[in-house]
C-alpha cells in the first residue's frame, strides 16, 4: 500500500491528469442526469404537482393533455364511479402570454378551487380564488410573471394578475398560469367568442380513502365510455416525447459510464504491464500478491474518488450558472447513487490490470538479464 502511495507522488501528473479525466466524465454523467429530470419536470410539472390521484383523458388524446377533450356529462359521469370520492373539470391550454411587453408561448390551466387538480407546490403568494386572477411559475418570475404582475392572454386581451407562484409546475417547458375554472372559461372565451361552450381538457379525481388509484383509474375507463383514466404518476410517465427524451438520455448515459470503464481499464492496463519487471521482482524478494492487489485497487480508488470530487462541484457550479429559466434540482440520493454507478465500472474496468497482475511470476525476476538474471 506505501508503495502505490509513493508511485501516485511521484506521478503525480500522471494521476492527476487521469483523476480531472475520470471529473469530467462523472460531470457528464451527473449534468446529464440533473438535466433529464429538470427538463422532463418543466415538460410535465403541472400534472405531477396538481392534486388529482386519477387524470382522466379522452381515449382518442392518446394521452396528451394537449388533444384531449371532454364534456360537462363526462365529468358527472366519471364523479358517480364507485372509489371517486370528488371528480372536477381540469381545462388546459397552449396559448400566447404578454408580459413585460413582450410574447411568449405558454399555457394556461384551469381548476375548481379546493377540488382535485388544483397545484400543490405553491411557494408565494396564494391559489387564485376569483376569475382574473392566476397563480405562475416560479421559474419566469423575472420575465414579468412575478406576485402583482398583469399578463395578458392572447388572442382575446383577457388579463389577469399573478397573485401566487408554483414551485417546478411548469408545462411544455414554457410559463404556465393556473386560474380558477371560472376565469379559464372566461379567457377561452375572449379567444373564442364564437365557440358554444368551453369543455373540460381532462377530469381530476380525487379517490376515497383506502382505495387504490390505479384500481380506480381502470374502474372509470371500463365504465366511461371514450375515457382514458390514469394515475397521476402514469400520466406524467405516457405524456407523449417523455419516453423517447428519457430513452435519448439514458443513451448518452450508458455510453458516458462505458467511457469511464475504458478510460480506466486501458490506464491500469498499461500500468501494469509497464511495471511488470519491477512487480515480478517484488513478488521475488516476498511481498505477497494481496498486498500488491491492495495497492491496485487503492490507486483506482483514489483515481475515482479525485474525480467524483471534481464531477460533482462542476455540476454545483452549473447549477448555479444556469439560471431560473431552466432550474437543475440536486438530489444527494440521486448523486450518491450515480457516483457508486461509476465505482462499480470502474471496479469492472480495472479486473484487465487485476488479471494481468496475477500473472506477473516471481520467477520472471532471476530470467532478466537486467535484473541479473539468466537469459
Amino acid at each position: 500500500m506505501r508503495l502505490s502511495l509513493r508511485e501516485i507522488r511521484r506521478a503525480k501528473l500522471r494521476f492527476g491528469l487521469l483523476g480531472g479525466a475520470v471529473g469530467l466524465l462523472v460531470f457528464l454523467i451527473l449534468f446529464q442526469q440533473v438535466l433529464l429530470g429538470s427538463l422532463l419536470e418543466s415538460f410535465t410539472g403541472a400534472l405531477e404537482r396538481q392534486s388529482a390521484d386519477v387524470v382522466v383523458y379522452s381515449e382518442d388524446a392518446r394521452r396528451s393533455v394537449a388533444g384531449s377533450i371532454l364534456s360537462p356529462e363526462v365529468v358527472e359521469a366519471v364523479g358517480a364511479v364507485p372509489g371517486v370520492a370528488a371528480a372536477a373539470p381540469l381545462g388546459e391550454r397552449t396559448t400566447t402570454l404578454s408580459a413585460n411587453g413582450e410574447l411568449v408561448d405558454g399555457s394556461v390551466f384551469g381548476f375548481v378551487p379546493g377540488g382535485p387538480g388544483e397545484p400543490t407546490a405553491l411557494v408565494e403568494g396564494r391559489l387564485p380564488a376569483s376569475p382574473g386572477e392566476a397563480a405562475a411559475s416560479r421559474e419566469d418570475a423575472a420575465d414579468g410573471f412575478g406576485l402583482g404582475a398583469t399578463v395578458t392572454v392572447e388572442p382575446g386581451g383577457a388579463e389577469v394578475t399573478v397573485v401566487g407562484l408554483t414551485d417546478r409546475s411548469r408545462f411544455s417547458v414554457s410559463p404556465t398560469l393556473w386560474l380558477t375554472w371560472e376565469g379559464y372559461v372566461e379567457v377561452v372565451e375572449a379567444a373564442e367568442p364564437d365557440a358554444p361552450m368551453v369543455f373540460p381538457s381532462l377530469v381530476a379525481v380525487a379517490t376515497e380513502a383506502g382505495e387504490e388509484p390505479a384500481a380506480v383509474a381502470v374502474d372509470i375507463s371500463a365504465a366511461v365510455e371514450g375515457t382514458d383514466a390514469l394515475t397521476r404518476s402514469d400520466a406524467v410517465a405516457e405524456t407523449p416525447g417523455v419516453a423517447e427524451v428519457r430513452t435519448s438520455f439514458l443513451l448518452i448515459l450508458s455510453l458516458a459510464y462505458v467511457v469511464v470503464g475504458l478510460v480506466l481499464a486501458f490506464f491500469f492496463l498499461i500500468l501494469t504491464v509497464q511495471k511488470s519487471a519491477a512487480l515480478s521482482l517484488l513478488r521475488a524478494v516476498g511481498i505477497p500478491m494481496r498486498e500488491l492487489v491492495t495497492g491496485l485497487y487503492l490507486q483506482v480508488a483514489l483515481v475515482v474518488g479525485i474525480g467524483a470530487v471534481i464531477g460533482t462541484g462542476l455540476v454545483l457550479l452549473a447549477a448555479q450558472g444556469v439560471g431560473d429559466a431552466l432550474p437543475l434540482s440536486i438530489e444527494p440520493l440521486e448523486v450518491a447513487a450515480t457516483l457508486g454507478l461509476v465505482v462499480a465500472v470502474a471496479g469492472v474496468g480495472s479486473l484487465l490490470a487485476l488479471r494481468r497482475l496475477l500473472q506477473v511470476d516471481p520467477t520472471d525476476a532471476v530470467a532478466r538479464p537486467s535484473l541479473g538474471g539468466l537469459a
